[in-house]
Protein backbone atom coordinates (compact mmCIF):
# COMPACT_ATOMS: atom_id res chain seq x y z
CA UNK A 1 0.00 0.00 0.00
CA UNK A 2 1.75 3.12 -1.15
CA UNK A 3 -0.95 5.87 -0.73
CA UNK A 4 0.75 8.01 1.65
CA UNK A 5 -2.76 9.58 2.49
CA UNK A 6 -3.24 6.34 4.45
CA UNK A 7 -3.68 7.29 7.88
CA UNK A 8 -1.59 5.66 10.70
CA UNK A 9 -4.29 5.18 12.69
CA UNK A 10 -6.69 2.54 11.09
CA UNK A 11 -9.57 0.37 13.38
CA UNK A 12 -7.18 -2.19 12.33
CA UNK A 13 -3.78 -0.82 14.37
CA UNK A 14 -6.81 0.13 16.97
CA UNK A 15 -7.90 -3.51 17.19
CA UNK A 16 -4.88 -4.67 16.78
CA UNK A 17 -3.17 -3.01 19.56
CA UNK A 18 -6.32 -3.90 22.25
CA UNK A 19 -5.33 -7.58 21.64
CA UNK A 20 -2.18 -7.40 21.83
CA UNK A 21 -2.30 -5.14 25.57
CA UNK A 22 -4.65 -8.05 26.74
CA UNK A 23 -2.81 -10.61 25.36
CA UNK A 24 0.60 -9.62 26.76
CA UNK A 25 -0.49 -8.32 30.29
CA UNK A 26 -1.22 -12.16 31.03
CA UNK A 27 1.78 -13.17 29.55
CA UNK A 28 4.00 -10.55 31.66
CA UNK A 29 3.16 -11.61 34.65
CA UNK A 30 3.68 -14.99 34.63
CA UNK A 31 6.94 -14.29 36.84
CA UNK A 32 5.11 -13.22 39.17
CA UNK A 33 3.60 -16.65 39.82
CA UNK A 34 7.24 -18.38 40.32
CA UNK A 35 7.40 -18.47 44.22
CA UNK A 36 4.10 -18.85 45.11
CA UNK A 37 3.72 -21.78 43.00
CA UNK A 38 6.60 -23.36 43.99
CA UNK A 39 6.26 -22.67 47.31
CA UNK A 40 2.37 -23.97 47.40
CA UNK A 41 3.70 -27.40 46.22
CA UNK A 42 6.98 -27.49 47.70
CA UNK A 43 8.44 -27.80 43.92
CA UNK A 44 12.10 -26.87 42.89
CA UNK A 45 12.09 -23.92 41.14
CA UNK A 46 13.24 -25.64 38.05
CA UNK A 47 9.56 -27.15 37.82
CA UNK A 48 7.10 -24.34 36.98
CA UNK A 49 10.21 -22.99 35.39
CA UNK A 50 10.12 -25.99 32.89
CA UNK A 51 6.55 -24.63 32.53
CA UNK A 52 7.08 -21.35 31.69
CA UNK A 53 9.76 -22.58 29.06
CA UNK A 54 7.42 -25.19 27.67
CA UNK A 55 5.02 -22.33 27.24
CA UNK A 56 7.58 -20.03 25.36
CA UNK A 57 8.52 -23.27 22.83
CA UNK A 58 5.06 -23.51 22.07
CA UNK A 59 4.54 -20.18 20.90
CA UNK A 60 7.33 -20.54 18.95
CA UNK A 61 6.54 -23.85 17.50
CA UNK A 62 2.39 -22.35 17.00
CA UNK A 63 3.44 -18.56 15.77
CA UNK A 64 4.47 -20.25 12.03
CA UNK A 65 1.20 -22.39 12.17
CA UNK A 66 -0.73 -19.49 13.09
CA UNK A 67 0.25 -17.42 10.78
CA UNK A 68 -0.43 -19.75 7.83
CA UNK A 69 -4.13 -20.10 9.42
CA UNK A 70 -4.12 -16.66 9.46
CA UNK A 71 -2.80 -16.24 5.52
CA UNK A 72 -5.33 -19.37 4.68
CA UNK A 73 -8.41 -19.15 6.30
CA UNK A 74 -8.46 -15.65 7.55
CA UNK A 75 -6.98 -13.73 10.60
CA UNK A 76 -9.82 -13.30 12.53
CA UNK A 77 -10.45 -17.52 12.45
CA UNK A 78 -6.49 -17.44 13.80
CA UNK A 79 -7.54 -15.07 16.31
CA UNK A 80 -10.46 -16.81 17.74
CA UNK A 81 -8.50 -19.83 17.83
CA UNK A 82 -5.59 -18.62 19.82
CA UNK A 83 -8.12 -16.97 22.37
CA UNK A 84 -9.47 -19.91 23.09
CA UNK A 85 -6.32 -21.87 23.53
CA UNK A 86 -5.54 -19.52 25.82
CA UNK A 87 -8.13 -19.33 27.81
CA UNK A 88 -8.31 -22.91 27.54
CA UNK A 89 -4.65 -23.17 28.84
CA UNK A 90 -5.54 -21.01 31.86
CA UNK A 91 -8.22 -22.62 33.36
CA UNK A 92 -6.68 -25.88 33.12
CA UNK A 93 -3.71 -24.55 34.66
CA UNK A 94 -5.77 -23.61 37.53
CA UNK A 95 -6.38 -26.60 38.33
CA UNK A 96 -3.33 -28.71 37.48
CA UNK A 97 -1.44 -29.85 40.93
CA UNK A 98 1.55 -31.54 39.56
CA UNK A 99 4.45 -30.50 37.49
CA UNK A 100 3.74 -32.60 34.56
CA UNK A 101 0.13 -30.75 34.43
CA UNK A 102 1.26 -27.17 34.43
CA UNK A 103 3.63 -27.97 31.18
CA UNK A 104 1.78 -29.79 29.51
CA UNK A 105 -1.19 -27.46 30.06
CA UNK A 106 1.15 -24.06 29.02
CA UNK A 107 1.53 -26.17 25.57
CA UNK A 108 -2.04 -24.30 25.22
CA UNK A 109 -1.20 -21.46 26.87
CA UNK A 110 1.83 -20.92 24.21
CA UNK A 111 -0.11 -21.28 21.18
CA UNK A 112 -2.89 -18.82 22.37
CA UNK A 113 0.15 -16.68 22.99
CA UNK A 114 0.82 -17.56 19.10
CA UNK A 115 -2.46 -16.84 18.12
CA UNK A 116 -2.99 -13.30 20.00
CA UNK A 117 0.61 -12.15 19.53
CA UNK A 118 3.13 -10.59 17.40
CA UNK A 119 2.73 -12.59 14.29
CA UNK A 120 -0.74 -12.73 13.50
CA UNK A 121 -1.45 -9.23 14.84
CA UNK A 122 1.46 -7.46 13.39
CA UNK A 123 0.97 -9.06 9.84
CA UNK A 124 -2.43 -7.73 9.79
CA UNK A 125 -1.45 -4.70 10.95
CA UNK A 126 1.43 -4.29 8.08
CA UNK A 127 -0.69 -5.15 5.42
CA UNK A 128 -3.11 -2.37 6.75
CA UNK A 129 -0.22 0.31 6.27
CA UNK A 130 0.99 2.71 3.53
CA UNK A 131 4.82 1.83 2.90
CA UNK A 132 5.46 4.92 4.42
CA UNK A 133 3.17 4.29 7.77
CA UNK A 134 4.44 0.51 8.22
CA UNK A 135 7.27 0.64 10.39
CA UNK A 136 6.17 3.02 12.96
CA UNK A 137 2.29 1.29 12.27
CA UNK A 138 4.30 -2.12 13.27
CA UNK A 139 5.95 -0.04 16.39
CA UNK A 140 3.07 1.28 18.36
CA UNK A 141 1.84 -2.43 17.89
CA UNK A 142 4.26 -4.26 19.45
CA UNK A 143 4.28 -1.07 22.16
CA UNK A 144 0.69 -2.29 23.18
CA UNK A 145 2.05 -5.21 24.21
CA UNK A 146 5.10 -3.31 26.34
CA UNK A 147 1.75 -1.48 27.77
CA UNK A 148 0.21 -4.41 28.64
CA UNK A 149 3.52 -5.37 30.30
CA UNK A 150 3.15 -2.04 32.56
CA UNK A 151 -0.05 -2.86 34.26
CA UNK A 152 0.16 -7.50 33.86
CA UNK A 153 2.53 -8.11 36.60
CA UNK A 154 1.66 -5.15 39.45
CA UNK A 155 -1.94 -6.13 38.46
CA UNK A 156 -0.82 -10.06 39.40
CA UNK A 157 0.27 -9.14 42.16
CA UNK A 158 -2.22 -7.23 43.65
CA UNK A 159 -4.78 -9.73 42.70
CA UNK A 160 -2.50 -11.85 44.71
CA UNK A 161 -2.91 -10.05 47.74
CA UNK A 162 -6.46 -10.67 47.24
CA UNK A 163 -7.33 -14.06 45.84
CA UNK A 164 -5.61 -17.35 45.30
CA UNK A 165 -3.10 -17.86 41.86
CA UNK A 166 -6.00 -20.20 41.11
CA UNK A 167 -8.37 -17.58 41.02
CA UNK A 168 -6.22 -15.07 39.07
CA UNK A 169 -5.64 -17.48 36.27
CA UNK A 170 -9.31 -17.82 35.84
CA UNK A 171 -9.91 -14.37 35.88
CA UNK A 172 -6.98 -13.87 33.13
CA UNK A 173 -8.93 -16.60 31.05
CA UNK A 174 -12.04 -14.68 30.71
CA UNK A 175 -10.06 -11.11 30.11
CA UNK A 176 -8.28 -12.60 26.60
CA UNK A 177 -11.75 -13.72 25.62
CA UNK A 178 -13.07 -10.24 26.31
CA UNK A 179 -10.73 -9.26 24.11
CA UNK A 180 -12.38 -10.66 20.76
CA UNK A 181 -14.74 -7.73 21.09
CA UNK A 182 -12.19 -6.09 19.23
CA UNK A 183 -12.15 -8.45 16.40
CA UNK A 184 -14.72 -6.60 14.15
CA UNK A 185 -11.47 -3.84 13.95
CA UNK A 186 -9.79 -6.29 12.28
CA UNK A 187 -10.17 -6.44 8.78
CA UNK A 188 -6.98 -5.48 6.88
CA UNK A 189 -6.96 -5.22 2.51
CA UNK A 190 -4.86 -7.12 0.51
CA UNK A 191 -1.21 -4.97 -0.20
CA UNK A 192 0.71 -8.12 -1.87
CA UNK A 193 2.19 -7.39 -5.43
CA UNK A 194 0.48 -9.04 -8.11
CA UNK A 195 4.06 -11.29 -8.53
CA UNK A 196 3.54 -11.96 -4.96
CA UNK A 197 0.02 -13.47 -5.29
CA UNK A 198 0.93 -15.37 -7.96
CA UNK A 199 3.92 -17.38 -6.07
CA UNK A 200 3.03 -19.92 -3.70
CA UNK A 201 4.26 -20.12 0.57
CA UNK A 202 6.42 -23.25 -0.64
CA UNK A 203 8.01 -21.14 -3.64
CA UNK A 204 8.95 -18.14 -0.94
CA UNK A 205 9.80 -19.74 1.88
CA UNK A 206 12.67 -21.90 -0.73
CA UNK A 207 13.51 -18.87 -1.75
CA UNK A 208 14.17 -17.12 1.97
CA UNK A 209 15.61 -20.97 3.31
CA UNK A 210 18.56 -20.51 0.58
CA UNK A 211 18.83 -16.82 1.65
CA UNK A 212 21.73 -16.28 4.15
CA UNK A 213 20.39 -13.07 5.47
CA UNK A 214 17.15 -15.03 6.40
CA UNK A 215 19.13 -17.26 8.35
CA UNK A 216 21.06 -14.70 9.73
CA UNK A 217 18.00 -12.90 11.13
CA UNK A 218 16.80 -16.63 12.69
CA UNK A 219 20.00 -16.88 14.57
CA UNK A 220 19.89 -13.37 15.72
CA UNK A 221 16.56 -12.98 17.10
CA UNK A 222 17.69 -15.94 19.14
CA UNK A 223 19.11 -14.10 22.08
CA UNK A 224 15.99 -11.50 21.90
CA UNK A 225 14.16 -14.58 23.38
CA UNK A 226 16.60 -15.37 25.55
CA UNK A 227 17.18 -12.54 27.28
CA UNK A 228 13.56 -11.18 27.46
CA UNK A 229 12.29 -14.83 28.74
CA UNK A 230 14.65 -15.14 31.20
CA UNK A 231 14.07 -11.38 32.72
CA UNK A 232 10.08 -12.01 32.44
CA UNK A 233 10.25 -15.12 34.50
CA UNK A 234 12.94 -14.73 36.80
CA UNK A 235 13.95 -11.09 37.48
CA UNK A 236 11.01 -11.18 40.18
CA UNK A 237 12.58 -13.87 41.94
CA UNK A 238 16.21 -12.60 41.16
CA UNK A 239 15.14 -9.14 42.77
CA UNK A 240 13.05 -10.46 45.54
CA UNK A 241 16.48 -12.90 46.64
CA UNK A 242 19.16 -10.86 45.87
CA UNK A 243 19.04 -7.27 45.99
CA UNK A 244 19.91 -5.28 49.08
CA UNK A 245 17.04 -4.26 51.46
CA UNK A 246 14.52 -1.25 50.82
CA UNK A 247 15.42 1.83 53.11
CA UNK A 248 12.22 2.42 55.05
CA UNK A 249 12.73 6.23 55.15
CA UNK A 250 13.52 6.45 51.38
CA UNK A 251 11.21 7.07 48.24
CA UNK A 252 10.71 3.73 47.09
CA UNK A 253 9.20 2.76 50.65
CA UNK A 254 7.04 6.16 50.96
CA UNK A 255 5.28 5.22 47.78
CA UNK A 256 4.49 1.54 49.22
CA UNK A 257 7.37 -0.46 47.94
CA UNK A 258 8.64 -1.80 51.19
CA UNK A 259 9.57 -4.86 49.92
CA UNK A 260 12.18 -6.81 47.41
CA UNK A 261 9.19 -8.88 46.45
CA UNK A 262 6.94 -5.53 45.49
CA UNK A 263 9.85 -4.34 43.66
CA UNK A 264 10.46 -7.19 41.37
CA UNK A 265 6.89 -6.83 39.96
CA UNK A 266 7.47 -3.33 39.81
CA UNK A 267 10.33 -3.50 37.98
CA UNK A 268 8.61 -5.84 34.85
CA UNK A 269 6.22 -2.85 34.89
CA UNK A 270 8.89 -0.20 34.41
CA UNK A 271 10.20 -2.50 31.85
CA UNK A 272 7.36 -2.34 29.94
CA UNK A 273 6.28 1.57 30.86
CA UNK A 274 10.23 2.12 29.45
CA UNK A 275 9.49 0.30 26.64
CA UNK A 276 6.38 1.96 25.37
CA UNK A 277 9.09 4.65 24.31
CA UNK A 278 11.83 2.56 23.05
CA UNK A 279 9.41 0.93 20.56
CA UNK A 280 8.20 3.90 18.90
CA UNK A 281 11.54 5.19 18.86
CA UNK A 282 12.57 2.02 16.66
CA UNK A 283 9.66 2.38 14.46
CA UNK A 284 10.70 6.27 14.02
CA UNK A 285 14.26 5.13 13.42
CA UNK A 286 13.31 1.80 11.28
CA UNK A 287 11.90 4.61 8.35
CA UNK A 288 15.17 6.35 7.89
CA UNK A 289 17.85 4.11 8.52
CA UNK A 290 19.16 0.89 8.41
CA UNK A 291 17.03 -1.66 10.25
CA UNK A 292 20.26 -4.13 10.60
CA UNK A 293 22.80 -1.59 11.99
CA UNK A 294 19.76 -0.06 14.14
CA UNK A 295 19.12 -3.66 15.28
CA UNK A 296 23.15 -4.62 16.08
CA UNK A 297 23.37 -1.38 18.18
CA UNK A 298 19.99 -2.56 20.36
CA UNK A 299 21.74 -5.77 20.86
CA UNK A 300 25.26 -3.83 21.89
CA UNK A 301 23.37 -1.63 24.08
CA UNK A 302 21.67 -4.61 26.07
CA UNK A 303 24.77 -7.02 26.81
CA UNK A 304 26.51 -3.65 27.75
CA UNK A 305 23.82 -2.97 30.38
CA UNK A 306 23.48 -6.86 31.02
CA UNK A 307 27.18 -7.06 32.32
CA UNK A 308 26.89 -3.79 34.16
CA UNK A 309 24.15 -5.10 36.25
CA UNK A 310 25.49 -8.34 36.89
CA UNK A 311 29.00 -7.16 37.89
CA UNK A 312 28.15 -4.23 40.48
CA UNK A 313 25.89 -4.85 43.45
CA UNK A 314 22.26 -5.47 43.18
CA UNK A 315 20.27 -2.71 45.21
CA UNK A 316 16.94 -0.88 44.72
CA UNK A 317 18.79 2.11 42.82
CA UNK A 318 20.54 -0.27 40.57
CA UNK A 319 17.23 -2.09 39.72
CA UNK A 320 15.13 0.57 38.83
CA UNK A 321 18.11 1.78 36.28
CA UNK A 322 18.53 -1.73 34.66
CA UNK A 323 14.60 -1.82 34.55
CA UNK A 324 14.74 1.75 32.78
CA UNK A 325 17.73 1.08 30.51
CA UNK A 326 16.41 -2.47 29.71
CA UNK A 327 12.61 -1.80 29.08
CA UNK A 328 13.78 1.16 26.42
CA UNK A 329 15.80 -1.86 24.51
CA UNK A 330 12.92 -4.31 25.66
CA UNK A 331 10.54 -5.30 22.32
CA UNK A 332 12.81 -2.76 20.13
CA UNK A 333 13.91 -5.53 17.93
CA UNK A 334 10.55 -6.37 17.16
CA UNK A 335 9.04 -3.73 14.71
CA UNK A 336 12.66 -3.50 13.11
CA UNK A 337 13.06 -7.54 12.45
CA UNK A 338 9.37 -7.48 11.48
CA UNK A 339 9.79 -4.91 9.00
CA UNK A 340 13.10 -6.31 7.97
CA UNK A 341 11.45 -9.59 7.06
CA UNK A 342 8.57 -7.41 5.15
CA UNK A 343 10.90 -5.30 3.25
CA UNK A 344 13.43 -8.35 2.16
CA UNK A 345 10.65 -10.83 1.21
CA UNK A 346 7.37 -8.99 0.57
CA UNK A 347 3.90 -8.63 2.60
CA UNK A 348 2.03 -11.53 1.18
CA UNK A 349 3.61 -14.45 3.82
CA UNK A 350 4.79 -12.53 6.05
CA UNK A 351 2.88 -13.95 8.83
CA UNK A 352 4.37 -17.34 8.25
CA UNK A 353 8.21 -15.74 7.06
CA UNK A 354 8.30 -13.77 10.29
CA UNK A 355 6.44 -16.96 12.46
CA UNK A 356 9.44 -19.08 11.58
CA UNK A 357 11.66 -16.39 12.49
CA UNK A 358 10.18 -15.67 15.89
CA UNK A 359 10.46 -19.65 16.26
CA UNK A 360 14.23 -18.86 16.64
CA UNK A 361 13.18 -16.11 19.17
CA UNK A 362 11.21 -18.85 21.22
CA UNK A 363 14.13 -21.32 21.12
CA UNK A 364 15.93 -18.45 22.89
CA UNK A 365 13.25 -18.17 25.50
CA UNK A 366 13.19 -21.43 26.23
CA UNK A 367 16.67 -21.69 26.72
CA UNK A 368 16.59 -18.68 29.27
CA UNK A 369 13.59 -19.73 30.77
CA UNK A 370 14.85 -23.41 31.96
CA UNK A 371 18.42 -22.49 32.60
CA UNK A 372 17.07 -20.00 34.41
CA UNK A 373 15.64 -22.40 36.60
CA UNK A 374 17.94 -25.09 36.33
CA UNK A 375 20.99 -23.11 37.24
CA UNK A 376 19.34 -21.32 40.06
CA UNK A 377 18.82 -25.21 41.57
CA UNK A 378 22.70 -25.92 41.21
CA UNK A 379 24.22 -22.42 42.12
CA UNK A 380 21.22 -21.20 44.73
CA UNK A 381 21.53 -17.94 42.57
CA UNK A 382 20.91 -16.78 39.03
CA UNK A 383 24.54 -14.72 37.93
CA UNK A 384 25.78 -17.86 35.79
CA UNK A 385 22.73 -17.80 33.25
CA UNK A 386 23.37 -13.74 33.06
CA UNK A 387 26.18 -14.40 32.18
CA UNK A 388 25.32 -16.41 29.40
CA UNK A 389 22.63 -13.90 28.23
CA UNK A 390 25.56 -11.41 27.75
CA UNK A 391 27.16 -13.61 25.81
CA UNK A 392 24.33 -15.08 23.75
CA UNK A 393 23.71 -10.71 23.09
CA UNK A 394 26.91 -9.97 21.53
CA UNK A 395 26.76 -13.02 19.28
CA UNK A 396 23.34 -11.41 17.87
CA UNK A 397 24.67 -7.95 17.44
CA UNK A 398 27.65 -9.48 15.37
CA UNK A 399 25.23 -11.35 12.88
CA UNK A 400 23.07 -8.91 12.38
CA UNK A 401 26.02 -6.70 10.37
CA UNK A 402 26.28 -8.88 7.16
CA UNK A 403 22.60 -9.20 6.69
CA UNK A 404 21.67 -8.03 2.47
CA UNK A 405 18.62 -5.01 3.12
CA UNK A 406 17.83 -5.13 0.20
CA UNK A 407 14.40 -6.86 -1.44
CA UNK A 408 14.76 -10.46 -2.35
CA UNK A 409 13.42 -9.77 -5.81
CA UNK A 410 15.08 -7.42 -6.33
CA UNK A 411 18.51 -8.49 -5.81
CA UNK A 412 17.74 -12.04 -8.05
CA UNK A 413 16.59 -9.46 -10.81
CA UNK A 414 20.32 -7.79 -10.29
CA UNK A 415 21.89 -11.53 -10.46
CA UNK A 416 20.43 -12.26 -13.44
CA UNK A 417 20.89 -9.04 -15.24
Amino acid sequence: MSDTRTPLFTPVLIGGCLIMLISFSIRASFGVFQIPIATEFNWPRAEFSMAIAIQNLAWGFGQPIFGAIAERMGDRKAIILGALAYAAGLVLSSIAVTPEGHQFYEILVGFGIAGTGFGVILAVVGRASSDKNRSMSLAIATAAGSAGQVFGAPLAEWLLSTMSWQNVFVLFAAAILLSLFALPLMRAPQTASKAELEESLGAILGKAFRDPSYTLIFLGFFSCGYQLAFITAHFPALITEMCGAIDPSGTLASIGVTSTSALGAISISLIGLANIGGTLMAGYLGNRYSKRYLLAGIYVARTIAAAAFIFFPITPTSVIVFSVVMGALWLATVPLTSGLVAHIYGLRYMGTLYGIVFFSHQLGAFLGVWLGGRLYDIYGNYTAVWWVGVGVGAFSAIVHLPIKEVPLGQRIAQAIA
